[in-house]
C-alpha cells in the first residue's frame, strides 16, 4: 500500500506530537486508572530518555541499556484532529538540518588540518551547493537511520566526503556508490554484485553496510575519530598504529597516530563540513531548504521492467529514476533481483495508477546464457543484435572472448514471457578472456626441419603449416629457409571507455580506501 503524500506525512506527524504533548500533560495530573476498554498503544515504541543512557567513546549512547522513562502514548482515535489544532504545537525540528545539528554528538577537531578543508569548501560555495542539492534526495532517509541506531549525525555527512553524495560515484581503485565500497568489503557486509546490479550503489543497501561497519569499528576502537579512519585507511592499519604508538608510550587517538595524508585530512574534511552545516552564513555557503520527511518510498517490483519504462510510468525523466535507483546496471530491472524500486512520493501514486492501465510487455530484454566461448560478434549475431549495441549493453571490451556459462543481457523474443528467475539474476556474471590475436611472422628452419616437425614446435596443425606455405603437409624445408607462421599474440584488453550499465565512469571525489595506496588498503 502506498503512503500519503509528504504533506499529509508531516500533518499525521505534527499531529501526533500535538497529541502525545497533551496526553502525557493529562497523565501528569490524572489521579484516575486507565479504564481497561482503553484503546491499544499505536506501537511498541517507547520514549528514552536520552539523558540517562550510559554514554560511550565520543557522547555515544548504547542503544543495548537504554530503559524507557515514561509509559507508551495511547492515541484515541475517536477524537477528531483540526488542522488549527495541529499548526498550534511547535514543530520539533524546522527542516532537516536543524534535525542533523541536533543530533552533533562527535567530539570536535579543531587544528590547522580543519583550518585547510574550511579553507577549501569555503572559498567553493557553488560546489557546496551542488553538493548539498544532491544530497537532498537521500539525506532523510540517513538521518532516520542513524537516530533508529543511535549514532551521531555527524556521520550523515560523510558522503560529501566519500563521493560527494553522488551514488553513481567510481573511484580509480573499483570503489563504487556514495559509501565508496570496494567490491571484497561490499561482499563482505552482503551487497549484491553481480550483472545485473550493484548494490554497492543502491541507497537503501549501501547506506545499511556503511552503517553496519561504521559501528562495527566503533565498537573495536571505542572512539568515532578512530572509527573513521579505519573506515578510510583499514581497521588492521588502524590498530598497528595504535599498538606501535602504545609500544612506544605514546598516546593513542586519532591525532597522535602516524598515519598517511588522506587518512590525516579524512576526519577533519568531516568536521569542516560539519561546521559549515552548523553555521552556513560564516562560510558563505547556501544550503537548500531540506523538509524534514522523506523523499522517497518504496514500490515492490513484481515483474521484469524496463529503466524507461518504469521512469515513463513514474512520469520521472530517466535521469532522476536512477539517480533513486542506481544499482540497476542494465536498461532493465529483475523483479526477483530487485524487488522494489525507490521513488519519489508524489510519483509513487502515479506509477501505480499508469501501471494498472498499462498494457503489453513490461521488459524488452531478458538473460541468455553464453553456451561456448565465443567472440562478441558470432554473440551477438546468435542472438540477433548489432554488435556495437550488444558490447555497450554488456560492457564487452573490444578484442575480449565471452567464456561459456557467462550470463549476457540480450533481447527479449515475443515469446519469451517468462521473467528472468531468482537463480539467474542473482548469479549472473560475465566472464572474459583475452582474444587470441594470429600475426603473421617469418621463422628460419632448422637442419631437418619439416611441416610436422616445426606444426609441432609451434603447437599449430600440420594442415595450417602447410597451408601457409603452399607446400604439402609431408614437405620437408632447407637450413635457413623462410617458413611462414601465422604466430598467436596475446590481445591486451582496452580500456572501456563506459563503467558497468554503460554508465560513464564518474571518478569520486578522492581515491576511496583502497588497496592501491597507502591509504586505500582495507576497504
Amino acid at each position: 500500500m502506498i503512503a500519503s503524500s509528504p504533506s499529509q506525512y508531516l500533518l499525521r506527524s505534527i499531529a501526533i506530537f500535538a497529541l502525545t504533548s497533551q496526553l502525557a500533560l493529562a497523565q501528569n495530573q490524572a489521579t484516575q486508572p486507565v479504564p481497561a476498554s482503553a484503546p491499544a498503544p499505536v506501537s511498541d515504541a517507547k520514549p528514552v530518555d536520552v539523558s540517562k543512557v550510559p554514554k560511550q567513546a565520543d557522547g555515544a549512547t548504547s542503544a543495548t541499556t537504554a530503559q524507557p522513562q515514561e509509559p507508551a502514548v495511547l492515541i484515541d482515535n475517536s477524537t477528531p484532529i483540526t488542522a488549527t489544532a495541529v499548526f498550534a504545537q511547535p514543530q520539533a525540528h524546522a527542516d532537516l538540518w536543524a534535525r542533523i545539528r541536533a543530533g552533533f554528538r562527535m567530539n570536535d577537531l579543531s587544528d590547522q588540518y580543519v583550518l585547510s578543508q574550511e579553507q577549501f569548501y569555503g572559498g567553493k560555495p557553488q560546489y557546496i551547493t551542488r553538493m548539498t542539492e544532491r544530497s537532498s534526495k537521500y539525506l532523510y532517509h540517513i538521518v532516520e537511520e542513524l537516530e533508529r541506531r543511535q549514532m551521531p549525525t555527524e556521520l550523515a555527512l560523510l558522503p560529501f566526503i566519500e563521493s560527494a553524495f553522488n551514488p553513481q560515484a567510481v573511484s580509480s581503485a573499483k570503489a563504487a556508490g556514495m559509501w565508496q565500497f570496494i567490491p571484497s568489503t561490499g561482499k563482505h557486509f552482503d551487497l549484491k554484485q553481480n550483472a545485473f546490479r550493484d548494490d554497492r550503489r543502491d541507497v537503501l543497501q549501501s547506506t545499511r553496510a556503511a552503517l553496519d561497519y561504521l559501528q562495527k569499528l566503533h565498537g573495536m576502537f571505542g572512539d568515532w575519530h578512530l572509527a573513521l579512519a579505519a573506515y578510510n585507511w583499514g581497521e588492521g592499519s588502524v590498530g598497528r598504529a595504535i599498538k606501535k604508538n602504545q609500544a612506544a608510550g605514546l598516546g593513542t587517538s586519532y591525532s597522535d597516530l602516524n598515519m598517511p595524508n588522506e587518512t590525516r585530512y579524512y576526519v577533519p574534511k568531516l568536521q569542516a563540513m560539519k561546521n559549515i552545516v552548523a553555521d552556513p552564513a560564516r562560510f558563505n555557503a547556501q544550503l537548500p531548504n531540506i523538509a524534514n520527511h522523506p523523499y522517497f518510498q518504496t514500490v515492490n517490483l513484481s515483474r521484469d521492467m524496463d529503466v524507461q519504462l518504469a521512469a515513463r510510468l513514474a512520469e520521472m525523466k530517466v535521469d532522476d529514476f536512477r539517480a533513486l535507483n542506481p544499482s540497476a546496471n542494465k536498461p532493465v530491472m529483475l523483479a526477483s533481483g530487485t524487488p522494489q524500486i525507490l521513488l519519489p512520493w508524489d510519483n509513487a501514486d502515479v506509477f501505480i495508477r499508469n501501471l494498472q492501465s498499462h498494457r503489453g510487455q513490461s521488459a524488452s530484454w531478458t538473460a541468455w546464457k553464453v553456451p561456448a566461448t565465443m567472440k562478441a560478434a558470432d554473440a551477438a549475431k546468435r542472438v540477433g543484435m548489432d554488435e556495437a549495441q550488444f558490447r555497450s549493453v554488456n560492457n564487452i571490451p573490444p578484442r575480449m572472448l565471452i567464456k561459456a556459462g557467462s550470463t549476457l543481457l540480450v533481447p527479449r523474443g515475443s515469446r519469451m514471457e517468462q521473467d528472468v528467475s531468482a537463480q539467474v539474476a542473482d548469479n549472473a556474471q560475465i566472464a572474459l578472456a583475452p582474444e587470441i590475436v594470429l600475426r603473421k611472422s617469418s621463422i628460419k628452419a632448422r637442419k631437418g626441419d619439416t611441416v610436422a616437425s616445426i606444426a609441432s614446435r609451434y603447437r599449430v596443425s600440420p594442415a595450417q603449416v602447410a597451408q601457409w606455405n603452399k607446400v604439402s603437409s609431408g614437405a620437408s624445408f632447407k637450413v635457413n629457409q623462410a617458413v611462414v607462421m601465422y604466430l598467436p599474440v596475446k590481445a591486451k584488453a582496452k580500456a572501456s571507455a563506459k563503467g558497468k550499465g554503460g554508465k560513464n565512469v564518474v571518478k569520486s571525489q578522492r581515491g576511496g580506501k583502497k588497496a592501491a595506496a597507502p591509504a586505500k588498503k582495507k576497504r
